[in-house]
Formats: structure tokens, sequence, C-alpha cells
């Protein structure tokens, strides 16, 4: 049987300077542009599989069986999706290559490659839905069909280091250059400090709560 592979959508939760990240590599009940969706505990007996085999889904780059990128550490579901938390190989170059795509969002999507071992498909909707996979691996890649598979984020809140990288963050967010400029001038107007770092911790604040950035532009 043959392997697919399949956009999913993938929420990066942090990506940490030794290259360790974590996220959702599966949103459960999303339709892909193959107007598929994954249904919960679908990859529940294929992670148990690898659990008993001491094994993991390969971490690849852009499906290339020939090239690994670093390895998961642990892949679960839970009741939003597959999360999942990986390592990339910062001392190879692919490896070394993806965290600094992924720090500028220059990569922004990963996509699966799975066996179907159960579905089914409504004749209304015209909707297949994965019950049963084998998940192979989770790669990195830069065009991601499903628009709702991309990488929201790149740093926590926390690892904002100065007003440059406070704008970057909301730029990752979904604002515009415009957008995330005009909402770093407002918060240095009305702030009480004239240092950066008291701007910072104000930007900080705001981004603790999504809904702050978008009502302050």
């Amino acid at each position: 049987m043959a392997t697919k592979t399949r956009d999913i959508a993938f929420e990066l939760k942090s990506l940490k300077e030794d290259g360790s990240f974590e996220g959702y590599g599966s949103v459960f009940g999303v339709k892909d542009s193959y107007d598929e969706i994954v249904a919960a505990g679908a990859f529940t007996e294929s992670l148990a599989s690898h659990k008993n085999a001491g094994t993991m889904p390969a971490l690849l780059w852009q499906h290339r069986s020939g090239e690994p990128i670093g390895v998961y550490l642990e892949m679960k579901e839970d009741n939003i999706g597959l999360k999942v938390t990986g390592q990339l190989a910062l001392k190879t170059t692919r490896g070394a290559e993806a965290y600094e795509l992924l720090k500028i969002g220059a990569i922004t999507g990963l996509s699966i490659g799975f066996v179907t071992r159960e579905d089914s498909y409504d004749r209304v909707t015209g909707i297949r839905t994965l019950k049963k996979v084998d998940l192979w691996e989770v790669s990195l890649v830069t065009f991601p069909a499903n628009d709702a598979a991309r990488i929201q984020g790149v740093k926590s809140i926390e690892q904002l280091e100065d007003l440059k990288s406070a704008e970057q963050y909301l730029r990752d967010a979904g604002l515009s250059r415009t957008e995330a400029k005009a909402f770093v001038a407002r918060v240095k107007c009305l702030g009480q400090s004239d240092s950066d770092g008291g701007e910072l911790q104000q930007i900080r604040e705001a981004l603790s709560s999504r809904g702050a950035v978008f009502a302050a532009t």
C-alpha cells in the first residue's frame, strides 16, 4: 500500500535555542485541501505500535527519506489533536538550516506521511474521514497546500528580546508590517518607561492576551 502525504494544521508552541520544539502536528476535525478530515483517535494504534517497538515517526525535510533533520521525542493524542515534541539536529547542515528558516518564518508548514488503514466517505459532502492511519513520518515543508497548515509562531512571548523581535512576533501572529509597527509605536507612546526594556515588558503583557493585539491596531 502506497504512503500518502497530507498537509496538516500545525501550531508551533515553542522553538528553543537548542533546537527543541513542541506544538500540534495535527488538529482533529479540520478539512484539508484533499477534502479529508483526521478523526480523533486516528493515530492511537500507530503510536502504540511505535512505542512497543521503541521507535518514533521520522522527522524529515520535505518528505525526503534520505534527509532526516532530527528526531521526535514524544507524540501523543489529546482532545485537540496530535501533540508533538521534537529535536532538530543543529550540528547537521539541514537541521541547522531548518532551525534558521523556522525562526524567520520561511518554513511555515508540516505534512504527514502515512498509510490509511480505515476511513469513511460521505457522498453528500464529499468528505473522507481518516479513522485509522499508520503514521510513518512528519515533515517540515515549504508550501503546505492547506492555508490552515501554517506555523503560528516561532517564539514564546518570554523569548522576545527587543522591540524588533516584538514587531516580528506580531507579524508572525498575522498582522501586516504596517499594523505591527503601529502597535509597537503605540506602546512606545503610551509607555511610562524611557527604556526598551520597560516598553518590551508592556508588549509582553499585551500579547499575553491575543485580543489586546488586535484591539490596539
